[in-house]
């Protein structure tokens, strides 16, 4: 047996597109919701990563050399010796 679900407050609009959308492709309500669910869950896990987007538009073949980031987000304090100038 399969899971039940209950879904509050849906907006009127939306109720309506759901009735009108099943009904035109000739499907209970019910099951329109679980054909857009089985569909949404089926590109979210399929989907590429931006991780793997940006590594193929700028992967090492195109993209260019960035300097390290600075550990701490801060540029260094150096102090100056009042008497010389120097740090």
């Amino acid at each position: 047996m399969g899971s039940t679900i209950t879904v509050r407050d849906i907006d009127p609009g939306d109720k309506a597109w759901l009735r009108r959308e099943a009904r035109y492709t000739g499907i209970s309500m019910e099951e329109f919701v679980r054909r857009l669910i089985r569909e949404k869950r089926e590109k979210t896990e399929g989907g590429t990563r931006p991780s793997e987007v940006f590594e193929r538009h700028f992967g090492p073949e195109y993209g260019v050399e960035l300097p390290p980031l600075p550990r701490h987000g801060y540029k260094a304090f150096a102090f100056e010796d009042e008497r010389t100038g120097e740090a």
